[in-house]
């Protein structure tokens, strides 16, 4: 009975040291930083700082649009904010920020979360108990310590 009850103990906390490794791998993949390539997108958002109408959003939607390599678009007059999708391969949200600018008679500025923004949106918290086993196999792995990706657009 012991013998079996060891067993048992001992299998289950195999499996338990298996699970907490490949969750470790998992974030580990997930979190590191990709090359860009051609299919990489990324989002980016302007904050108009003036209040628009449904046709100034229609305005900045079409123009948008027309900037090379931007994907997707969404403005929302209630809010004052555009919000985009590109391709980082073709461009970069500051150049279109810039033009955007430049170009149109709004004013306007590229939205940078401040680091608290971006720790708490992250979904690896620094305080949570996965990215402290997560810190400890990077540690191990002489990586870099870096739970969210940085804003590299």
């Amino acid at each position: 009975m012991k013998k079996t009850w060891k067993n048992f103990a001992l299998g289950a906390l195999s499996v338990f040291g298996l699970l907490v490794i490949v969750l470790v791998a998992h974030i580990y993949i997930v979190t590191r930083q990709k090359p860009i390539d051609a299919n990489t997108r990324a989002m980016a958002r302007i904050d108009i700082l003036q209040s628009i109408t449904q046709a100034d959003a229609d305005t900045i939607t079409g123009w948008l649009y027309r900037q090379k390599g931007v994907d997707h678009v969404l403005v929302n007059p209630q809010s004052n904010i555009a919000v985009f999708t590109f391709f980082p391969a073709r461009t970069t949200a500051n150049q279109i920020a810039g033009d955007f600018k430049v170009q149109l008679p709004y004013k306007a500025g590229r939205f940078l979360p401040h680091g608290d923004a971006l720790k708490s949106g992250c979904p690896v918290a620094s305080s949570s108990t996965t990215y402290k086993i997560y810190s400890w196999f990077k540690s191990i792995l002489n990586e870099p310590e870096a739970h969210c990706p940085k804003d590299r657009y």
